[in-house]
């Protein structure tokens, strides 16, 4: 929902808004935001907020540091939870450099500018539907978060079990409250674990809204006397956290993937985009999987893709084919983790899709057995290579695969990659616990 600069004004007067904050992501995904009060309101909507760019990683360095905070009146929304004495509203900004240009580190704007490649195809919309999961650990007398978990429930579970359900039902609230339409909340399979699905939506709008989601679910568990958490593999032995991505071009206000009278019902531009993700798959990795807990994730058993390959039956693969048609017709990325920059993951699997798209590229057989009974000389048979097993493996099939580099931008390309690297290194050189548990005595 748009709303003008004169309604913005008269709602933050019927709605006792005291403060904003100017929100924005890094390139780690971390949400930023320079909070104003209300006398600052003009300045910020006439794009004129500044702030110190070196300071944020990714940006830039500290000889060229000033950057503008260009506010998205679409994004202008009014946080329920906040003070009757005084609310918070918040805007979603893009960075923009002091001569007016787009900031090219900026992730919300490398997302526009994949968007732009998509129209200049002839398709009007990248609608996005995710399934963002996450863990609630009780905190400790210090609130700081402990690994004691709030339930031992199970998928679907019910209360008395599901001991998150209070707690999953305001942020519900919450969430409905801020505008957004709520599908389905239930427990996980995991003890713990829990998931929020909201409505689709075009890519910036669901990129925008997955950051809000992320931070409405952490103050309300707080607030529950909970830590939320969306690291991919918080617990060894039991499921991780996903955020599936279901993605479908559209084109005159039609789905482009459906064909009443395709195989499976899907359109040549289905096939052409599963091609073309299936072919950057372990390139887009690094960047969708971003952080080195990701890779505890993706191991076998535990509902997680460690393959690439497709089906429209068969859950164990990458890439997933919903039974819904019409204008539900979608491809399901099952790879992707809530630790991902949402803004620079939409990019990816974007650019990775419309590479196949554009050169018209088939897939291949769908892979309809489950993968993981699979020998590894039959998943060669069948064309299935392995996703990335660490971190550091994925950075470098990221760096060979032209394609993905280019939807980054020269700016976020290095810079992720140099941070990544830093987080690597330091993983790498760090005793664990687990060493010293296996070999302080035997050696």
């Amino acid at each position: 929902m748009g709303y003008s600069r004169e309604e913005i004004v008269q709602k933050i007067k019927d709605e006792n808004v005291r403060f904003i904050r100017l929100q924005f992501t890094d390139m780690l995904g971390t949400i930023k935001n320079v909070e104003i009060p209300l006398s600052q309101l003009d300045k910020a909507l006439d794009n004129k907020m500044m702030f110190d760019g070196s300071s944020i990683e990714g940006f830039v360095r500290i000889e060229e540091s000033d950057m503008y905070l260009y506010p998205d009146l679409d994004t202008f929304v009014v946080f329920p939870w906040t003070s009757e004495k005084g609310k918070v509203a918040r805007f979603i900004c893009d960075i923009y450099n002091p001569d007016g240009t787009p900031f090219e580190g900026c992730p919300r704007y490398n997302l526009k500018r994949n968007l732009e490649k998509m129209t200049e195809l002839g398709f009007d919309a990248f609608n996005i539907g995710t399934e963002p999961e996450f863990f609630l650990f009780k905190l400790d007398e210090n609130g700081e978060p402990s690994l004691e978990l709030n339930d031992h429930g199970g998928y679907f579970d019910l209360a008395p079990t599901d001991l998150g359900e209070n707690c999953r039902r305001d942020i519900v609230l919450e969430l409905e409250e801020m505008g957004f339409e709520i599908e389905a909340s239930h427990h996980e399979v995991a003890p713990g674990q829990h998931e929020i699905d909201f409505k689709y939506s075009d890519a910036l709008k669901h990129a925008d809204d997955i950051q809000t989601f992320k931070l409405v679910v952490k103050t309300i568990a707080r607030k529950h006397n909970l830590h939320a958490t969306f690291m991919p593999k918080p617990l060894f032995g039991v499921n991780g956290s996903g955020m599936h991505v279901n993605m479908s071009l559209f084109k005159g206000g039609e789905n482009a993937f459906y064909d009443t009278n395709g195989n499976l019902q899907l359109s040549d531009t289905a096939f052409q985009f599963i091609a073309g993700i299936m072919k950057h798959a372990t390139g887009f990795t690094a960047v969708t999987n971003p952080i080195v807990n990701s890779y505890k994730r993706l191991v076998p058993g535990y509902e997680a893709p460690s393959y690439v390959a497709w089906s429209s039956s068969n859950r164990s693969p990458l890439l997933r084919i919903p039974n819904s048609r019409g204008l539900s017709t979608r491809v399901e990325v099952r790879s992707v983790d809530p630790s991902a920059n949402p803004y620079l993951a939409l990019a990816v699997l974007l650019a990775a899709g419309l590479d196949g798209v554009q050169n018209e590229l088939t897939p291949p057989p769908a892979v309809d057995r489950n993968i993981y009974v699979m020998t590894r000389e039959e998943r060669e048979e069948n064309h299935i290579v392995d996703l990335p097993g660490t971190l550091k493996d994925a950075l470098s099939l990221l760096k060979q695969d032209e394609i993905i580099v280019n939807s980054l931008g020269e700016h976020l390309f290095e810079h992720f990659v140099e941070a990544k690297e830093i987080e690597w290194d330091m993983y790498r050189t760090t005793v664990h616990p687990w060493e010293r548990e296996q070999y302080l005595s035997m050696y």
